[in-house]
């Protein structure tokens, strides 16, 4: 895991008992895909990979978080969820490019994807 860079996105990847898995989604690359969302954002964000964020049935999960200075500015994180399909990596890193939450406008690729987290998630 990297430690936050300052004043850019964070962006959260969940790789614990659902997420990442075969086994709850086979027949994807999860490595792959990883390994090319980190690609893709390059050192316009933090790229964390972490174990179990909580909404299980919404795998694969990502959290996207405002940069410090646009948290500062109200932003909030924003949460994707059954992000199995293979462009989203893509429409993720553009939106980073662009700023991230509090910047720049979420593309509409990506709001179907998004939820609430329940009391039971974790918080980033």
């Amino acid at each position: 895991m990297n430690a936050p860079r300052p004043d850019l996105p964070t962006v959260t990847v969940c790789r614990g008992c659902c997420c990442g898995t075969t086994k709850k989604r086979p027949g994807v690359d999860h490595a792959a895909r990883l390994d090319s969302l980190r690609a893709l954002l390059g050192d316009r964000a933090t790229l964390r990979v972490t174990d179990c964020l909580g909404p299980c049935e919404r795998s694969d999960v990502v959290v996207v978080s405002p940069s410090p200075t646009a948290r500062r500015s109200g932003a909030r994180p924003v949460w994707l969820g059954r992000l199995n399909g293979r462009h989203e990596s893509s429409a993720i890193a553009d939106w980073v490019h662009a700023g991230g939450p509090g910047v720049a406008e979420l593309p509409e690729s990506l709001r179907r994807a998004t939820f609430r987290p329940t009391s039971t998630a974790v918080q980033v």
